[in-house]
Order: C-alpha cells, then structure tokens, then sequence
C-alpha cells in the first residue's frame, strides 16, 4: 500500500511537470523605444446587421482569416528581426501596439488608444506637444479601413504606411499628406487585367467587384480603361456579403458573357466561387484580382474545375528569409491558452491551435508588402536619428513627422528590390506576377508585369491548360464581320453589332475603323465590299486619236473648201450667182465658217481652261453671224418677190439704212455681250466626269447653263426665224430658190443636234468628245456643202445658168404663173 501511494505521488508530480506553460507577453504588444502601430484585420465582420446603440466590436468572435494571421506574424518578425540588426536602428529598439481590425468602422477603441497620451485625446493642444507615442501605422488592409481612421493620423502627421489599401483615392496629398503604401494601387491592378484581357483579343466581359471604396474604385478605373478600345463592359455588380448570386449567374449567362473578372477580397471571392460551383457555373474564365489570386482553399475546391478556367494577378512570391524558423520558433514554445494578459480590446487571437504549417502554407498575399512597410518606416526612423558607425545619436527627439519626411524619401534596397515612393506616396518598386490555377490546385507563374522603370506585359500562353482543351476562349457579343463589311452598332455597346457591306465607291479599313465605309477619292474607285480603292483610269481623246485626226483633218478641208470658194466667188463676184447666194455676205459667211472651225481644234487633248473656252467661244459668236447671214439672206428674197410690192417704202428704207447689216451686227454685238456676261461670271473649266464609270475618269468641260442660257436661246431664236423665213420662199423661182437651200441645211443642222444629244443622253465615255467636235464640224459642212457648193457647181460647169439673160427668163416665167 506504502509502495501504491509513493507511486501515485511520483506520477501526479510527472504529471504536474508536463502540464506546466510558459505565460508570454501579448502577441500584440511588445516594449521598445519607439512605438509603431499595427491594424490586421486577422477576423472579418461580415454582418450585415445594423446596430441600434455604440457599442465596441469584439474581433475574436468573428470570421479568422488565416492569411490577415500571417501577415500580423510579419510584422512582429519584422520588428525582431530590426532590433537584432547591429546597422539599421543601433542601440535604439522597435516596439509595437497591434490590435485586431475587423470592422471597416467600428475598431475605433483601439484608434483612439494609439492617438492618446496617458489616456486622453487634446485635438486643442499645441502642435508638437502631448504628441501620440506612436511613431508611424503599419495598416490598414483594405481601402474603407484605411479612409476611415486616415484622417486621424493625418491629423497630427502620423505616417500611415499601408500593405493593402490600394484605392487611387488614397493618392490624393492634399487629403491623406502622411498616408504612403507598398502596395500598388487600383490602377496599376487594373492595367494588368486590362493587359490581360486585350492579350487574349477578349470584347465582352463582366466585372464583379466588392461594394465599397475598393471595389468600386476598380470598377471605375476599369470603365475608364477601356473607353475607346474595342473591350465592353457587358455586365457589372456590385457584390454583398451574403447575397444571392443565382440570380446574378442567370443574368450573365443570358447575356452569353464567358469573361468575369472579380475584384474583391478573399472573403467575397470565395463565397462568390463557391456559390459558381454549387450553381453549376461553367465554361468561364475567371480573372482574380490580387486580393485572392493566390487563395489556397479554393484551386482545391471540389468541382472548382468545372466553372473553366481561373487567372489571376497577384504580389511576386517572395520568400523573406528567417520568417519560416521564426514561425516555428514561436509555435515551438508551450503557451498558457488563457493566461491572464494586459491586453487592451480586440488584442486577442485565441489561435494557439494553428500550427507553424498551417500559416505558412496559407495565402501569401501582401506578405512582402508588410515586410517593406515595416523596413521603410525602420530606414526612415534610422535617418531621423542620424545613425551612424553602429549608434544612433540620443539627444535629438523624434516627432511622427519627421519620420514621415524621411519616408518621402525612402531609397534602400530590400530583397534586391530597390524601395522608393512617388510624389503621391505610392510605391516605385515592385512587380506583378500573372498566375493560372492548374490542375494540381496550385497557382502556377504564367507570366510577369513589370511598371517600373518601363512597362513590361509578357504571358506564356502554352502553360495555361483551358477548359476548352484546345485555344484560349473568344468572348464576343457578335461574330467579327468578313472583309468589306463595316460594324453597325446594334444597342448601347460597340461590341454588339451588324455587318453591312459597303457600297461601291467606298471601301472598309479595320485596323482605322472597323465602325464606318470611308469614300473613296475622286480619282479612285472600287467595289461593293472593298478593303481599298483603286486609282481610276484617266480618259480624254487625245490629239493622236485616230477619230480626232480625221476631224482635224476635216477642219482643215473645211478651210480649204472656203478658201477656195471665196476665191471663185470673187472671181465671179459680179454674176448673177454670186449675188443671188448673197454677194458680198457670202464672204463674211465663209470667214465665219471657217473661225467656227477653231473650236473642233480644243476638243481634244487634255482639258485646260483656255481649251474649254475656246471649245465654245468661236463656234456660239462666229455661227450667230452665219445664222443672222442666212436670217438676213431668207427675209431678202421672201421680201423681194412677196412683200416689196405691198410695202415699197419699207424696201427702200432697209436698202437706205443697210437694213442688213444692221441685223448682222446687232446679233453680233447682242451675242459678244451675253458671251462676256456668262465667261466673266461661270466660265467653262475642267471637269472630272466620276459617275457613269466607277472605275475611270472621264475627262471633260463643266458647262453652267444658266450662264450659257442667253447665248443658246439666242442660237435657236436666229435658226428659227431663218427656217420661217426659207420656208416661206419654197415656191421661188429655180435659181433664185436659196430659200430651199437654206431650208435644208437648217433640216440638216437640226438633225445633227438631235442625234448628238440622243447620243449623248445614252453614252457618257470620252469619245462624246469626239461627236461634239463631229456634231460642230458637220453644222459648218451643212452650209458650206448644200448652199455654197451647188452655186460652185453652177459656176464651173454650167456657167449658161450664170447669166443675166437665164436668171430674167427664170423670173418671167414665175411672174406669168402668178
């Protein structure tokens, strides 16, 4: 019995020695000559429940966040490691107050604590005076925190160094002047992800971010991003803790969106992705933002391979050396669990039961970011103290905005990564890394994005294994349209549109703008359905042409022919066949004829203006006096045999007066003078014939009718009264019945002009040229070959009709039958 009880004491005393633990100081808190504050959201409120009284938040009774835990332990690391460094802060020790913030605005005790001294807050008290212990805030995580309690530290100058906030909000000086951040902000996220999706030719994607400062921010910066590119924004939501997302997904897939991105923190993604998977969401790409790229729960989710296909952008994996064995270290001690501790609220953890691999194999995010925050702060304080040759110098006091301009001016180099901050306390380091989440559930490196010193996108398409099992998916709101055919916006987004072709004398140019026909140039054409033009061919007939040699030569016969007619007339010039055709008119007729022949010469070649003058201006004032010749020559013999008798004074009056000539001449005048009026105010010029032939130029002579009004009208009045008065003298003696003759030609002139206008009303090519020139030279031979050659004829060789005693037996005889 002796020997059970001696036993019995032994075990319990075996017993008492295991049971025996350590009692640490708070994780939170740690004594040192300077202080730096600490926000980890280590838990996260996601209640959505309103609160009807004040009332603090207790943090341990929420929502751990395994990889906000790790990052708390960095910067506890962080500090160690700084004060067992013998060159940054020398003799002088680093301390930390850390406090759980898990509530984007109800964390304020523990705010307020780090900005008291002894218990109380002076916001009236002197500058520099009865200043906060603390020398500068490693936090918050997310963008609401960091706005929230900022302009509390902002206040006094303290620095805000942040590892997460990355709203651009936060860059604006004039608001947050002591707020800085290791993290990259919103905008450089969101060209990463614009990269992404301009890499893989995507048009129609949705973006789902988180409803606060930075998922909105996102969202904004994104539309922005994309505005004037060939990317739509099909879809987008705002995203709530605990929503409903079948209704979302229905919308999304009717909308035939196979691009999301997500820009939210973890929390949200997560329960976004599993809702996807328990809702059967599939054949997606899924672009995560860095908030929960490299998530480890979720790649090793059953059926996360169903929902497609997941990339991402996140923080570089960095190993930071020591943080492993400080880890272990720190779980290797046997701690009391409910030792009794001087702890302020939201101090508590209550994670003794997560061992040293579990937080190191939780989510990596913004380890290095807090790992630099700490170290800048520590290079800023260094400089503050003028530490140098291993101490620090102990008679100068350090306020929180001394350190904060040492910030401003942070150059070390940590990790081979050289830390520096812009104007607006952004960082000027660092780098993205472009994940895909492969089939082992593993986040693998497919790519890197670098922004400094110079933008660098690279992605390595062959690594990333699609749900499609061939290429990367298209998203499109509508199938590209084929060549020739332009987009025709259908609806609010460029992205969803019809394909028209495009008409002739128009042609498409994608790379320019995919949404309009452009029109060719004058002197090009094209097809319907063209991606160019094509230079027309240039028409005109020039003075080689075959057709415009023999006109020429016509002309030039037509000369000759006059020449030689005014010659025999003059030769004959007192018979009576001279005088009946006109005496001395027929020589101004002929000197006409052959002026009007002038005009043939400019209907070929190239057109100049002075062509297209003279193209017109012989022909309309030199014929108006052949026409008034003949005006004059049918009203004398009308007049002679039909109408001197009853009128004998008004024969003697236009023999006295010249009544002749003085027609000749008004008409001539009246004709220069309407010519100079329509020359001065619209004269002819070149002109660029496009529309009957799309792929020629047809090279001519624009006419403006109405200036050209008054000398035609003029034209067809002479050529009128000419035809009433040749007319009226049909029935005249044999040799004196010019009237006939002048009847015929103006028959034949008349009929020349109808066929060149029904020609021209049914072709359009260059050689309409040619029958003008044809059509001019044909009105001049009617004259000159059915009036002038018969008297020829008669003259030559029947010169006993040219005589004095024929021409009286001619006129004996009409008078005996009437």
């Amino acid at each position: 019995m002796k020997h059970l009880f001696v036993s019995l004491l032994l075990l319990g005393a075996f017993l008492h020695g295991l049971a025996q633990c350590t009692v640490p100081a708070s994780e939170f808190q740690l004594e040192g000559d300077y202080l730096l504050a600490g926000l980890f959201d280590i838990h996260h409120d996601s209640s959505t429940v309103q609160q009807d009284r004040p009332g603090a938040i207790d943090c341990s009774s929420k929502e751990f966040i395994p990889s906000s835990y790790r990052r708390f332990q960095l910067m506890r690391f962080s500090v160690e490691e700084i004060n067992n460094s013998t060159k940054l802060l020398p003799n002088v020790s680093l301390g930390y107050e850390i406090f759980d913030h898990c509530s984007d605005i109800n964390n304020f005790p523990g705010i307020l604590k780090l900005l008291s001294v002894d218990g109380l807050i002076q916001p009236w008290g002197e500058p520099h005076k009865n200043l906060a212990k603390v020398m500068a805030v490693v936090g918050t995580y997310t963008s609401t925190q960091a706005l929230t309690v900022a302009p509390l530290f902002m206040m006094d100058l303290i620095p805000m160094v942040s590892y997460g906030a990355a709203s651009s909000v936060l860059s604006r000086k004039l608001k947050f002047p002591s707020f800085l951040r290791t993290v990259h902000p919103n905008k450089d996220v969101i060209e990463v992800i614009f990269n992404i999706v301009q890499h893989f030719n995507w048009h129609w994607v949705a973006f789902l971010n988180v409803d606060d400062d930075y998922g909105n921010d996102g969202r904004d910066l994104f539309i922005k991003r994309i505005k004037g590119t060939e990317i739509c924004l099909a879809y987008t939501k705002a995203l709530k803790q605990h929503m409903n997302h079948s209704k979302m997904f229905k919308q999304i897939e009717a909308q035939r969106i196979d691009i999301i991105v997500v820009f939210a923190p973890e929390w949200t993604a997560k329960a976004l992705i599993e809702s996807a998977i328990q809702l059967n969401v599939t054949k997606k790409v899924w672009i995560a933002g860095d908030a929960w790229s490299l998530n480890k729960e979720l790649p090793k989710k059953k059926g996360i391979q169903n929902i497609g296909t997941v990339i991402g952008v996140s923080e570089p994996k960095v190993t930071i050396p020591g943080f492993r064995d400080f880890i272990y270290s720190y779980k290797s001690q046997n701690y009391c669990e409910n030792a009794e501790q001087n702890t302020f609220c939201n101090q508590v953890c209550n994670c003794s039961s997560l061992s040293a691999e579990e937080i190191l194999a939780v989510d990596p995010s913004f380890n290095f970011p807090v790992y630099s925050a700490v170290h800048a702060i520590a290079h800023a304080l260094h400089n503050a103290l003028q530490c140098e040759s291993g101490r620090c110098k102990g008679n100068i006091t350090v306020h929180p905005h001394m350190v904060l301009a040492e910030l401003k001016k942070s150059n070390f180099t940590l990790l081979n990564q050289s830390v520096t901050f812009d104007e607006n306390g952004d960082p000027n380091f660092g780098s993205f890394s472009i994940v895909f989440w492969n089939q082992s559930g593993d986040a693998e490196e497919i790519g890197i994005c670098h922004f400094h010193p110079k933008f660098n996108f690279f992605i390595n398409d062959t690594k990333i294994q699609w749900y499609t099992k061939k290429e990367a998916p298209t998203s499109l709101c509508s199938p590209e349209c084929d060549e020739g055919f332009a987009k025709k916006q259908d609806g609010i987004h460029q992205c969803c549109f019809n394909c028209e072709i495009c008409p002739k004398e128009t042609y498409i140019n994608k790379t320019e703008n995919p949404y309009e026909c452009v029109n060719c140039k004058e002197t090009e054409w094209s097809a319907a359905g063209s991606t160019s033009c094509t230079l027309r061919v240039v028409e005109y007939v020039p003075f080689t042409d075959s057709g415009a040699v023999l006109i020429m030569v016509g002309a030039w016969a037509l000369v000759g022919l006059t020449l030689a007619m005014s010659v025999l007339f003059a030769i004959n010039y007192n018979t009576p066949v001279v005088r009946s055709a006109g005496g001395p008119m027929c020589f101004l007729i002929f000197g006409c004829l052959s002026l009007c022949s002038l005009s043939v010469f400019f209907y070929f070649g190239k057109p100049t203006t002075s062509f297209c003058i003279l193209r017109f201006l012989p022909f309309l004032l030199f014929y108006t006096v052949c026409l008034a010749c003949f005006v004059v020559r049918s009203f004398q013999i009308v007049y002679i045999f039909k109408i001197a008798a009853k009128f004998p004074k008004l024969h003697s009056q236009w023999i006295k007066y010249h009544g002749q000539w003085l027609v000749i001449t008004v008409a001539f005048v009246t004709q220069a003078l309407l010519l100079l009026f329509g020359y001065t105010f619209a004269p002819p010029k070149p002109y660029n014939e496009t529309r009957w032939y799309p792929d020629k130029i047809i090279l001519g002579c624009d006419i403006n009718l109405k200036a050209f009004f008054g000398p035609v009208i003029l034209l067809l009045s002479l050529c009128f009264l000419c035809f009433i008065f040749s007319y009226m003298g049909k029935d005249l003696p044999k040799n004196y019945n010019e009237a006939k003759a002048i009847t015929f030609c103006l028959l034949l002139l008349i009929l020349t002009w109808i066929i060149f206008a029904t020609v021209e009303l049914l072709y359009h090519g260059k050689y309409i040229q040619t029958l003008n020139a044809l059509a001019v030279l044909s009105s001049l031979y009617s004259f000159l070959l059915w009036y002038f050659l018969p008297k020829c004829y008669i003259i030559i060789f029947q010169s006993y009709k040219n005589t004095q005693e024929y021409f009286q037996g001619l006129l004996l005889n009409y008078n005996t039958r009437q």
